[in-house]
C-alpha cells in the first residue's frame, strides 16, 4: 500500500471536518461550529485550504484576507451565511504513529476503530512512546491512545516489540466495556 493510499482512507475518515457558518461580523470573518456552536475567527485559516457551500456543490479552495478564497486561479468572495468546512488536524502524535505501522497493522487498527464507530479525527489524546525509541534496534514499549466520538470514548493500548520480528497488540476498551483485543505478528 502506497503513501497515497494511506491518505485517501485517512481522508475519508468520518468527522474528519470542522462545519459550520461564517458571519461578517465589525468587517471579520466570524465561523460558528455547528457541532459545538463555538465561534472562532475565519482569520486563523487564512493561506489554508478551506471549502465552501457554493452554487450547490464543495469548493475547495486557498482562503486569503478580506474574505476572499482562491479557487483555480479564480477568487470568489465569501457570502454572510456561507456554509464553510475545513478539515481537522490529525494529533501530530498519532499521524507520526500511523506512520510507522505497517500497511497490515495500520488497516487492522483503522477497520477495527472505524468498526467501534470512531474515527482518527476523534484522538484527543496520544502518547507515542515508539517515537522516543528512534535510534534503538529493539523498541518494546505501550503506546496509549484516548478516543471520543461525543457518545462514547475508547482508550486503546498499542503493546509492541520490534525486535527480529514484529510484534503489534492493540487492546481496545470502550467507555460501554466492551473490550477488542488484536494480535499481529509480522516477520
Amino acid at each position: 500500500m502506497g503513501q497515497l493510499q494511506r491518505m485517501q482512507l485517512i481522508e475519508h475518515q468520518s468527522r474528519a471536518f470542522l462545519e459550520g457558518v461564517i458571519e461578517n461580523i465589525n468587517d471579520q470573518w466570524v465561523f460558528f461550529d455547528y457541532e459545538t456552536d463555538e465561534a472562532m475567527m475565519l482569520e486563523h485559516y487564512i493561506d489554508q485550504e478551506i471549502e465552501i457551500y457554493f452554487q450547490h456543490k464543495w469548493i475547495k479552495g486557498i482562503l486569503e484576507e478580506d474574505g476572499r478564497l482562491n479557487h483555480k486561479n479564480e477568487t470568489i468572495f465569501l457570502l454572510d451565511k456561507m456554509k464553510v468546512r475545513m478539515r481537522k488536524q490529525i494529533v501530530f502524535s498519532l499521524q507520526m504513529l500511523l506512520d510507522e505501522f505497517d500497511d497490515d497493522v495500520f488497516l487492522q487498527f483503522l477497520s477495527t476503530l472505524n468498526t467501534l464507530d470512531f474515527s482518527i479525527y476523534d484522538c484527543i489524546f496520544c502518547h507515542n512512546h515508539l517515537s522516543f525509541l528512534d535510534n534503538l534496534d529493539k523498541k518494546q514499549g505501550v503506546n496509549i491512545l484516548i478516543f471520543d466520538n461525543e457518545e462514547s470514548v475508547v482508550a486503546v493500548q498499542h503493546h509492541f516489540i520490534y525486535e527480529n520480528e514484529k510484534q503489534d497488540r492493540f487492546e481496545f476498551t470502550l467507555s460501554t466495556g466492551k473490550r477488542v483485543v488484536i494480535d499481529k505478528m509480522l516477520k
